[in-house]
């Protein structure tokens, strides 16, 4: 599949945006791709390519910008962050799993964060072992820890911001590989 060009996406909004009516109603384009792989759309059967049928765009309540529209989520109504905004900070930010204190049976385990409120788009979580960084930041709350020798370890988490700024770290969990 090519890529999605700025042209591309400019023409849909466009299109999108040119009716002139408070809803967009369902439009067809044609999705084409040129002999380099490239992507393209246009409304003109013409030249080809895979009809596609764009769903109507829905409509915004009177009053209610697209901008403002666009900083809450649909399930919570949680504001979501954006990079650049003040920090947020979490009303729970641990290690769930392993427990403190586990015997791990085997050399390999999953390191799940709880975390609450969810985690923010911009902001991720890095995994630290015996307080050397185990796994790089990743917009992630579960972790797989694969090649643990023999003894103690303690692990940690750590919340970096949208600027890879230090925010939160977990109390240490101590688990034993036998």
């Amino acid at each position: 599949m090519g890529k999605l060009t700025t042209c591309a996406i400019s023409f849909l909004i466009a299109a999108a945006l040119g009716t002139g009516s408070d809803a967009v109603f369902g439009q067809t384009v044609f999705r084409v791709i040129d002999e380099h792989g490239n992507v393209t759309f246009t409304d003109n059967p013409g030249r080809g390519g895979e009809a596609l049928e764009l769903a109507p765009l829905p409509s915004l309540p009177p009053g209610l910008s697209a901008a403002t529209a666009s900083v809450a989520t649909p399930a919570t109504g949680r504001p979501r962050g954006k990079p650049g905004q003040p920090f947020m900070p979490y009303d729970h930010f641990s290690i769930a799993l392993p427990q403190q204190g586990a015997r791990l049976p085997e050399r390999s385990t999953a390191v799940e964060v709880a975390i609450a409120p969810p985690l923010r788009d911009d902001h991720q979580v890095r995994l630290i072992v015996n307080g050397e960084i185990s796994q790089t930041a990743l917009h992630s709350d579960v972790f797989w820890l694969t090649g643990l020798p023999a003894g103690q370890h303690e692990l940690q988490a750590e919340l970096l911001d949208s600027s890879q700024r230090l925010q939160h770290r977990t109390p240490a969990v101590t688990i034993t590989v036998p």
